[in-house]
């Protein structure tokens, strides 16, 4: 059974950073890509970051250079190291997993944690 379990969001000021980190079992990274996707108040999923079954890391276009998705296999964790933050990075983050090629999509997943609150403020 597939489980992932995300911590460390939470109440930042804009400018500041967070850490998030998600927990697997049941899989392995090595065989699954993984990724992060976060849903705004009243919008849809959109895709984050993400680190290929391969090694290959994909970001999307507004946190390419104020975020970093990173892998620890021996932990079966996988992280998403956020700086610089936002107003507009407020979100629910969710860690997702799957082996579809499509990794850098919101929807390319099988598997989804229950969501951690990222709130940046003034």
């Amino acid at each position: 059974q597939v489980q992932l379990v995300e911590s460390g969001g939470g109440l930042v000021q804009a400018g500041g950073s967070l850490r998030l980190s998600c927990a697997a079992s049941g899989l392995t990274f090595t065989r699954y890509s993984v990724g992060w996707v976060r849903q705004a108040p009243d919008k849809g999923r959109e895709f984050v970051a993400a680190v290929s079954w391969s090694g290959r890391t994909r970001y999307v276009d507004s946190v390419e250079v104020r975020f970093t998705v990173s892998v620890d296999n021996p932990k079966n964790t996988v992280y998403l190291q956020m700086s610089s933050l936002k107003l507009e990075d407020t979100a629910v983050y969710y860690c997702a997993a799957g082996t579809s090629p499509q990794y850098y999509r919101a929807n390319g997943y099988e598997y989804w944690g229950q969501g951690t609150q990222v709130t940046v403020s003034t």
